[in-house]
């Protein structure tokens, strides 16, 4: 149901993930190893985001991570004939905003306040109080903030 906000907190946090108080985790989102995921409080994950956590995710307090969004915190080592599995971590600090279907790469920090386009790509770490879109996502101009 849209409103078992709490009772998909609290399943998350049974198969060990650490997630705040009043967060609120649409339906259809989806956790690969949610012993990797941390949660601030009040913070917001939308439908259809993926949270592909093979390394730790973190989101922080306030922050949004808006529809159809994949967060990838894995990849394959390509310079080993067997390309293995790798994680790596992904860290979304406190009062950021990751807008709709934006891709973000293993090992990427976005920063504090920061906001981040519809259908960006972001390959590098992404300063805080920006907004940044593009693919690749660059920072284009300070986030005013009321």
């Amino acid at each position: 149901p849209q409103f078992a906000y709490g009772f998909r907190s609290a399943l998350l946090r049974l198969f060990g993930a650490k997630v705040g108080k009043n967060t609120v985790i649409r339906p259809s989102a989806t956790f690969t190893y949610p012993w990797n995921i941390t949660i601030g409080d009040y913070a917001w994950i939308g439908d259809d985001v993926v949270v592909y956590s093979l390394g730790p995710i973190s989101i922080g307090a306030h922050a949004v991570v808006s529809q159809r969004s994949y967060l990838c915190a894995g990849d394959h080592d390509y310079s080993k004939i067997d390309f293995p599995i790798r994680g790596h971590r992904i860290v979304i600090e406190d009062q950021a905003w990751v807008a709709t279907d934006v891709y973000i790469a293993p090992g990427i920090t976005i920063g504090q306040g920061a906001v981040i386009g519809a259908r960006s790509s972001v390959f590098k770490d992404m300063p805080s109080g920006y907004v940044c879109i593009g693919s690749p996502c660059k920072p284009i101009k300070q986030r005013e903030m009321k």
